[in-house]
């Protein structure tokens, strides 16, 4: 930095206030300044800047699963916030391994970011209230913790449930597929809820869904589900299928088309997320839309919330989920 001033002629102070207030510097000076740091190819060192500020300028976001454009979208909607704060993002991919999340945890504390973004493998876990209490804030995103140790932000997967499955039962479908990992994500779980719901609001028994259990939420996954469905017995097989996510909801459509099934005479498909590729898809899936982009704006303000306010108190934010419907389920 002294080397800076030297060259554009000014004090080390006004280097200083270009690099952090540069509001407070005449535009010809601020160039001047730019204009050295550019010939002497000076980079600052934020490093040192963080030590001296005793704050990082960086989030961190743990994802349950990279793959998915599910959490993409939440991601660039972090982003468009940190971004907006002047803060840098930093994505990290779990892909549903507890360990694989608790040694990203851990570097991230090491590396002192500002706060902690998660979408956890258990929204319970110790460790994120381990990591709390010893002063790096964490928001649990697409899950709603027990307690109040975290601020949280997700959306209403029973209703989610609901609202798919009363359309499909609305369209005169009885025997209805739901195709998930309900075992083991708490999501899916509560959207599996929401669909019993609707069947019992319509007098329907438990038994008039029919479980078609994955382990993943992947496109193969759906694909190979619909191979199981397919070789029910006619008697027997949903005409209507509900799946856990759109990625399940995408094979399912093309083991459809390659068994010469039509969508939605022979069975129709509800997907969960609404990502870009659902009104894309060859027959438009009707899928139950996320606020995803809005998901994660609303978790990194509660974050940076948590960080300026004295005396925080925690928050948990819930959104309601809206069914799109397309020709995947009308005939």
């Amino acid at each position: 930095m002294k080397e800076v001033a030297a060259a554009a002629g000014v004090s080390l102070g006004t280097v200083s206030n270009v690099l952090n207030r540069p509001d407070r510097v005449s535009p010809a000076t601020r160039a001047r300044v730019e204009a050295a740091m550019a010939e002497l190819r000076f980079v600052r060192n934020e490093s040192a800047r963080q030590l001296r500020a005793g704050r990082s300028r960086v989030l961190a976001y743990v994802m349950l699963d990279g793959s998915n454009p599910f959490f993409t979208d939440v991601a660039a909607g972090m982003e468009d916030a940190a971004d907006a704060g002047d803060l840098s993002l930093f994505l990290c991919n779990s892909a549903h391994q507890p360990s694989r999340e608790a040694a990203y945890l851990g570097r991230l504390e090491q590396q002192r970011v500002q706060g902690v973004l998660i979408t956890p493998v258990d929204p319970d876990a110790p460790l994120l209230g381990e990591i709390a209490r010893r002063g790096t804030p964490v928001v649990v995103v697409d899950r709603t913790p027990e307690g109040t140790t975290h601020c949280s932000v997700a959306v209403d997967d029973v209703h989610g449930g609901e609202i798919a499955v009363r359309h499909l039962v609305e369209q005169g479908h009885e025997r209805i597929a739901f195709i998930g990992n309900h075992t083991t994500v708490g999501q899916v779980r509560d959207r599996r809820l929401g669909a019993l719901r609707a069947l019992e609001a319509a007098g329907l028994g438990p038994d008039h869904l029919v479980d078609l259990t994955t382990t993943a939420l992947t496109v193969a996954d759906g694909r190979g589900a619909g191979q199981r469905l397919a070789g029910l017995p006619a008697p027997v097989r949903p005409t209507a299928a509900f799946c856990a996510n759109d990625l399940v909801a995408l094979g399912l459509l093309q083991t459809c088309a390659n068994l010469r099934m039509s969508v939605p005479e022979d069975l129709a498909i509800v997907g969960y997320d609404d990502i870009e590729f659902a009104a894309a898809a060859a027959v438009p899936l009707t899928s139950v839309r996320q606020p995803r982009r809005r998901l994660g704006r609303t978790a990194v303000e509660l974050l940076l919330a948590e960080v300026s306010e004295t005396g925080h108190e925690h928050r948990k934010v819930v959104f309601t989920p809206e069914l799109v419907v397309r020709a995947s389920t009308l005939r």
